[in-house]
């Protein structure tokens, strides 16, 4: 442990450094924003988050730049196709059926990322195939 040096100067009741950096010390900081270890896991594919944004339910547990709250929307009539990534070309997740009820987190250039339901899959669909609940 790298020790700090004694105080050049001594004034009359005054505390003395202490005898180590902070930064060394031994143990963990506690709290409820201390990182304990490893985040839960979920099954692949059931957990929203990424690496820029997470829904507002996994703060404590998942640290992203950005929390989202949920805004719930429902498949418009012939329902859609739920892809892993944006774009139509990207792998297809599930088919979901029309008044299935996605979680929106994210919108962006006319794709809506978030889950079906609360505990559905995580993926992409097309802005256009959804109405507000």
């Amino acid at each position: 442990m790298t020790r700090l040096s004694a105080p050049i100067f001594h004034f009359e009741g005054s505390k003395h450094l202490a005898d180590c950096d902070s930064h060394l010390r031994e143990g963990h900081p506690a709290g409820p924003f201390a990182m304990t270890g490893p985040g839960v896991t979920a099954e692949p594919g059931h957990l929203p988050v990424r690496g820029d944004l997470a829904h507002v339910k996994l703060a404590g547990r998942y640290f992203v730049p950005h929390y989202a709250v949920p805004t719930p929307h429902r498949v418009a009539s012939g329902g859609a196709i739920l892809f892993k990534a944006a774009g139509g070309d990207a792998e297809v997740l599930e088919q979901l059926k029309e008044d299935t009820v996605f979680n929106v987190l994210d919108i962006t250039g006319g794709w809506a990322w978030g889950q079906v339901g609360e505990e559905g899959f995580v993926g992409y669909l097309p802005i256009d195939r959804l109405i507000p609940a």
